[in-house]
């Protein structure tokens, strides 16, 4: 074996302080107090057995039909179903008739008669507005119930509940880990327990149009995401040489002159140093983006972070906040703006037998985020970013606590950056999550391969933890993506850009050095330990060049020291990733097998048994 390491880090390792706060971290004493002695898998028994017991709703159905709602004709129309690729699909006609109101009128009729099924039959629907979910609701598709979302931006600025005039009415959201007012999702819940959203069969769709163009437009919601062509991370196969092009000054990347040209404006309460050190060098801090981080970094209150009209942050799906009691079942979702699913600070969720099925720009499939008590599994994710990702908030929103005590089983994943996936939003850390007896069946390999199968991703400004997580029983038939994908490093870094393969490639990857370029905080050191992952089992394809199954088989970039920008003294503890062991696995052939594994600031890595390419491996590592 190859380890590659960079010797700058064993001096700047030295040069950190021994002082054992981890400033800025956020971690509650609970959330770091010793991992418990039991048997892991008993502990994931455990959660699995809470979802035996059904969530329970009043026997009574509320038609949409008898509040109004008429099915629709649709036309065919070209749109884009991913970043690099066109087809037909099929749209509601201009005089479709609009069936929020009535949706939304059985919705409260079930409600306030104490609960039951919205009912939403087999046919063509039209929705200009978000489906907003009330306690003891639960909102159900019948087999062919088809509800195409308007892909009019106005329509979810329309009924949100605070009004910030030009706008839009808008809702409480979170984007990416931070608190704001934005537009709505599509579906939509606040503070609502004993609630569901059910199927027949994946037959009963959400359409979330976000590849149809806006009306005379050649734009459409994945062109706010302002990419300039295919990246290297994904896309990789663009097939007809043609992507999504946006509008200049209408994305999240661009610089927006709605956003106040100094955070003194609606930050009067910082020093000129805190305000300076937020915003960074430049105008970068003014794109619709980057202000909502920092907005939230300089204390201003959630709902004086106001977007909506006239800003770029698309909306999710499905984003249901501070719920409980939820129930996520039998339907599939496609052509999502942004994550497809995205519950926030909620308890007691079971999904089961869903299909996440969007391959557009940071289409996540499952985002539990600070969620307590989730089970998710029977369901298959084809996605155009991360399958299922773990968050936890992003720098100082974390009042919902870390994401814990959760189980994944049985789903089967194709397309993806990452299948299973933890991070990189954790600020509030992530514990006690269970993986097995999964399938990451990359059918896609050889025109959109999945980047990375286990992948874990955190860095200096989310700071947070990672920490009892356990995976098992995981099959790769068809490997993951066989090239490298590069993050880029910050200036001085004693990791050289684009040196390092933690954006695609690697079957099992560690980055905790995620993006740091995006962030101009750096000052949340995170700390990942007790990772144990067993019984994986890649596949090689046939690349033309050989057979092979990825491009390494594992990479850890643990705690890049050089990232810190807080005071220089003291300094934080930055402490490597520790007690990880990779037992009874076969990761296959690598193309890079001169070095299978990249490790850095790593301590009792443990081997067991573990197979790649023609060696097998029994080893700790500490580098």
């Amino acid at each position: 074996m190859s380890v590659v390491i960079n010797e700058k880090r064993r001096s700047l390792l030295q040069a950190a302080s021994s002082v054992g706060l981890l400033m800025g971290s956020g971690l509650a004493s609970e959330a770091i107090a010793a991992t418990t002695k039991q048997d892991p898998w008993k502990q994931a028994q455990a959660i699995i057995d809470r979802f035996a017991k059904p969530i329970h709703f009043r026997k009574e159905d509320f038609l949409v039909t008898s509040y109004g709602a008429k099915t629709c004709e649709v036309k065919p129309v070209e749109a884009w179903v991913s970043f690099v690729e066109r087809k037909t699909l099929q749209t509601p006609v201009a005089e479709a008739t609009d069936c929020y109101p009535a949706i939304a009128a059985a919705i409260a009729a079930c409600h306030a008669a104490g609960g039951g099924r919205v009912v939403i039959p087999a046919g063509n629907w039209y929705c200009a507005g978000p489906i907003v979910l009330l306690s003891n609701v639960n909102v159900h598709l019948n087999a062919g119930a088809h509800v195409y979302f308007s892909n009019n931006p106005a329509d979810y600025a329309k009924y949100g509940k605070y009004d910030c005039g030009k706008n839009g009415k808008l809702s409480m959201t979170r984007w990416e880990g931070n608190d704001c007012l934005n537009f709505s999702s599509m579906v939509y819940a606040y503070g609502q327990r004993n609630i569901a959203l059910t199927g027949d069969d994946w037959t009963s769709i959400l359409d979330g149009q976000a590849g149809v163009n806006f009306t005379d437009s050649p734009y459409c919601w994945w062109s706010w995401k302002g990419r300039e062509k295919p990246s290297s991370v994904g896309d990789i196969a663009p097939g007809s040489g043609d992507w999504i092009k946006h509008q200049k000054g209408e994305t999240e990347v661009s610089l927006n002159p709605q956003n106040p040209v100094s955070l003194a404006e609606v930050a009067p309460h910082l020093t000129e140093e805190k305000r300076l050190f937020i915003q960074g060098e430049g105008d970068k801090w003014r794109r619709d983006s980057n202000y909502l981080r920092a907005l939230a970094e300089a204390g201003v209150a959630a709902d004086r972070r106001v977007f909506g009209l006239g800003h770029f942050l698309r909306p999710h799906m499905v984003q249901f906040i501070n719920c409980s009691n939820v129930l996520f079942q039998g339907y599939q979702v496609t052509n999502t703006p942004f994550w497809q699913h995205n519950p926030v600070g909620c308890r007691n969720i079971h999904v089961k037998n869903i299909y996440a099925n969007s391959v557009g720009p940071n289409s996540d499939g499952f985002d539990p985020e600070s969620c307590n008590y989730v089970l998710i599994e029977d369901s298959t994710f084809d996605t155009g970013d991360d399958c299922i990702a773990v968050d936890a908030g992003k720098g100082p929103d974390v009042q919902y606590g870390p994401s814990q005590n959760i189980v994944v089983q049985n789903c089967k994943m194709h397309s993806g950056h990452g299948a299973m996936t933890f991070g990189s939003i954790m600020s509030a850390g992530i514990q006690n999550v269970f993986a097995q007896n999964l399938v990451f069946e990359n059918s896609h390999w050889k025109t959109d391969p999945l980047n990375i199968a286990i992948r874990f991703k955190c860095n200096m400004s989310r700071g947070g933890f990672l920490k009892n997580l356990h995976i098992r029983n995981i099959s790769i038939p068809n490997g993951i993506r066989t090239t490298p994908a590069f993050y880029s490093t910050l200036p001085g870094s004693v990791i050289p850009t684009k040196s390092v393969a933690t954006s695609a490639g690697a079957v099992i990857t560690i980055d905790c050095g995620y993006d740091p370029i995006n962030d101009n905080v750096r000052t949340r050191p995170p700390v990942v330990s007790d990772i144990h992952i067993s019984n994986v089992n890649v596949g090689n394809v046939d690349t033309g060049a050989g057979q092979f199954s990825s491009y390494q088989a594992i990479v850890i970039l643990g705690p890049v020291p050089s990232d810190y920008n807080g005071p220089a003294s003291p300094a934080p503890k930055i402490v490597p990733v520790k007690n990880v062991t990779i037992s009874d696995c076969d990761l296959g052939n690598p193309v890079n097998k001169e070095n299978p594994m990249y490790l850095f600031n790593v301590k009792d890595l443990v081997l067991k048994n573990v197979r790649v390419g023609g060696t097998v491996y029994n080893k700790t590592l500490s580098v």
